[in-house]
Formats: structure tokens, sequence, C-alpha cells
């Protein structure tokens, strides 16, 4: 047994291992970590457990930090999706992975952090066993039935919105062009900067992204300006992630632009014949999160597949979250 990383790590039984695998989601993917290590600033490293020649588990880190002086308080490494296991992974080999993860970046990060996409309670007792915390997190899944049963649980608030929106002309459309991507980071990005404020990966991520067949974008139009949308990562053929998503809702009011960017994508989730739609997040279920009631509203499964974290480095992260706190208090 042994533990490959990067090149070390054969793109052929990676591909294959996860277009298998239960876990699969598009993080987890090459074309994911390419795209990852394609743009400056950002970087990704793949981990993969091999037992006579076979891949037993592997993980994609994705390596983060904020610009200057924040950026040695905020290196963290993202683990999208969850790691992909085999169907007859073992403890030992699940536990020789993770060993393997900590060493490599044990003078590199502050934390690292999977955000499961999926159950895996299964595998709790392992993680906790090497000292990773597990963090409740909820999320929404919509699995992808007919419109007709999509649409029916949707709350009558949001049926509403949709169908004054459609009234008024507001239309929906997969973006064809960098520019229509433009427009919409434009509106995100003044979002993630204005009221959510949080980090937002740079619009070259995003224009090298939309070039992948992991992307696609729903635009909401109102008399062919763009006026919200949202950006999804998808895979082949199982799931659609709603990962960024805005619209202006204050300057077109009845064209209800993030209802009617949500409805779209669950839509194109839908006629591509997809399995589900997925929220990617609705907080912590102890914590006040106004946008979970917002999400809920479209009739999703409330699942609680929560979050694994290690803190590599507990001074530093004990430091950046009273960085954290003092600054939100500002």
């Amino acid at each position: 047994m042994r533990v490959l990383i990067d090149n070390e790590v054969s793109k052929e039984q990676w591909e294959s291992f996860y277009l298998s695998n239960f876990f699969s989601s598009p993080f987890q993917s090459h074309s994911f970590y390419s795209l990852f290590n394609s743009i400056e600033g950002l970087s990704a490293n793949v981990f993969a457990c091999e037992e006579n020649n076979e891949i037993k588990a592997l993980c994609v880190v994705t390596l983060q930090k904020e610009k200057g002086v924040k950026g040695y308080f905020s290196r963290r490494g993202i683990i999208y999706g969850g790691p992909l296991f085999h169907s007859n992974v073992t403890e030992d080999q699940i536990t020789e992975l993770l060993k393997f993860i900590n060493r490599y970046y044990k003078n590199k990060l502050i934390y690292i952090e999977v955000r499961n996409n999926f159950d895996y309670s299964a595998f709790k007792e392992f993680f906790l066993k090497n000292r990773w915390n597990y963090i409740p997190y909820l999320n929404f899944q919509i699995r992808c039935e007919s419109k007709e049963n999509i649409i029916g649980k949707f709350n009558r608030r949001r049926k509403r919105e949709i169908k004054i929106a459609q009234e008024v002309g507001t239309t929906l459309c997969e973006a064809k062009t960098i520019e229509e991507l433009r427009d919409l980071y434009n509106i995100i990005s003044n979002l993630y900067k204005n009221k959510i404020k949080k980090p937002i990966f740079p619009l070259i991520f995003f224009e090298h992204f939309f070039k992948t067949n992991l992307c696609k974008v729903i635009l909401v139009k109102y008399e062919d300006t763009i006026i919200g949308g949202v950006i999804c990562i998808k895979d082949a053929n199982r799931g659609v992630y709603g990962w960024y998503g805005a619209g202006l809702d204050k300057e077109y009011k009845k064209n209800s632009p993030v209802v009617m960017g949500i409805y779209g994508a669950i839509m194109y989730a839908v006629d591509n014949n997809y399995l589900f739609y997925d929220f990617m997040g609705a907080g912590k279920p102890d914590e006040k999160y106004g946008v979970r009631k917002f999400k809920e509203e479209f009739g999703g499964d409330l699942v609680e597949y929560g979050r694994y974290l290690k803190i590599v480095n507990k001074p530093l992260y004990k430091l950046g979250k009273l960085y954290i706190s003092f600054k939100s208090t500002k």
C-alpha cells in the first residue's frame, strides 16, 4: 500500500475510478484539478492510496488564500464534494491517505476542510480517529423527477414569482460567450464584495472554467439585458451544482432574477437527465442563515452531510478566527 501524489497518479486509472465511483462529483475529476492548476495564485494536489495497482481512495485538495497580508492567515485546503472511496476500501487505506495529506501540508497550510456533498457517515469514525473534527452542515438537494413534480414542491411564493417573471417577459438561456459570462460575474462579484463579504475566485478563473465541459452558465435576461444567473458545475450525467449565483432583484423586482436563475438551473438538470440538483450548502444547523429559508422554498430534500475539519496549525488558526471576528464587528 502506498500513497501517490500528482503526476504519480495515472490519469487513466483516475478517470476510471472517478466515473464509476459512488461519491463522484466534478470537484474530484482530473478536469477540475487541471483547471485549478491553470490559474496563477491557485493550485491543487491529488492524492491516491493504491494497493495491488488499484486505487482505493482518492482526494483532490484545492489550495486557496486571500491576497496581501491576509494570505498568510488564510492558507487553506478545500476538498470540495468529498474524497472518492472504493466500495471495499479499508480503514487502513483511508488512514494512510489522511495521514499522508496531514504530513504533506504540515508546514504549508493552516487548515484543511472537506465539504461533503454525499453521506460519509460510514467513514466518520475513521476521520475522528485521525483527529479531524466533524462540523454539522446542512444542504438542499433536488432529485430530478418530472418537471411537474419538482415545481409542485415549490413554495407558493416561488411559483407566483416565476409566473409573474415569465408574464413580464423574463427569459432564460445558456451563456454562449465570454462577454455574457463577464456580465454575470460582475453581478455576482458585487454581491460578494458588498453584501456577503466573502472572497470569490478572480474573473480569469471563471473564464478558464467556462471553456471546460464542467461548466454551464444559466442567464436571466430582460429585454436582452443580463439581470442575473447561476454558474453551475456539472459532471457527465449525475449532478448539477449551483456554485455561484446572483441577480439584480432591487432593480428588476418583478423579474425575480435570483429565483429565475435557480429555476433555470434546476430545469437544465431535469431536461438533461441529471439525477439531482445541488444547492451547495445551507449553513450550520445551530446558526441563523437567511439563505436557508430561501433555498428551502424550492422544495428540495434537507440533508446534513456535514464537513470534516483538520486544523494543521492551531496557533495560526486561532489568530485567523480572531482576525475574522474583529473585522466582522467593524
